[in-house]
């Protein structure tokens, strides 16, 4: 896996440790771009905390911010991230399973010798 995709998965997993951010990610994936005070209406958190957390998921290309009209933006998930996340995963899973059979086996092998 390339090294750019390893520091992208780090960014989603910290961004993901946090439950505020969860929810708020789970509530642009429900209900799509919102700004910072319609996300403040439909969640019980203030708009600074709302905003405080959204930079870090932009940071985490998670986000994607887009002005609007005046001051105001609205922030749309951006997946793609998540899914190089999941690559991250998968590659590791491959990695333990493999690991895994091979201790299997050698165990398999030892309990099949005569004592």
């Amino acid at each position: 896996m390339p090294p750019d995709a390893e520091t992208t998965a780090e960014r989603v997993f910290v961004a993901l440790a946090d439950p505020t951010r969860r929810a708020i990610l789970t509530d642009l994936a429900s209900g799509g771009p919102a700004t910072v005070t319609e996300l403040a209406d439909r969640l019980p958190i203030t708009r600074q905390a709302i905003a405080k957390h959204l930079a870090l998921l932009a940071e985490a290309a998670l986000v994607t911010p887009e002005p609007r009209e005046g001051r105001r933006v609205r922030y749309r998930l951006h997946s793609e991230p998540m899914r190089v996340a999941q690559q991250f995963l998968a590659a590791m899973a491959r990695d333990w399973d493999a690991r895994l059979h091979d201790l299997q086996d050698h165990l398999d092998h030892t309990s099949e010798e005569p004592s």
